[in-house]
């Protein structure tokens, strides 16, 4: 866990009143840590995120909810393909083999 003061020296220009308005708008979810904030691996990757949407290819800050929107939407896919990939890891090889053939392409005609 990092603190507030160790995210924004990630940041050249990134000061504690912008990240705490990242924080206000639900973008970044930090647990508190008494008065202060307590940033997990995951959080401080979205600030860097956030970050790097805003300074660096100058998202305007009214689309950066969708952009966070789709960037979980595809955290979940790959945390439920990855759930599907091992629960049909476990089944026996008919079962894995009619999964790959269902899913093959159609032939060209």
């Amino acid at each position: 866990m990092m603190r507030l003061d160790v995210i924004v020296g990630y940041c050249p220009d990134l000061g504690i009143v912008e990240l705490t308005g990242w924080i206000e708008r639900g973008w970044v979810r930090p647990d508190r840590d008494g008065a202060d904030w307590a940033f997990a691996s995951v959080d401080v990757a979205r600030v860097r995120l956030i970050y790097d949407l805003r300074r660096h290819l100058g998202v305007e800050e009214d689309a950066v909810p969708l952009i966070l929107s789709l960037v979980d939407q595809v955290y979940d896919l790959r945390t439920t393909l990855k759930a599907v990939s091992a629960a049909l890891d476990t089944q026996p090889a008919e079962v894995r083999q009619a999964v790959l053939a269902a899913m093959a392409p159609p032939p060209a005609p």
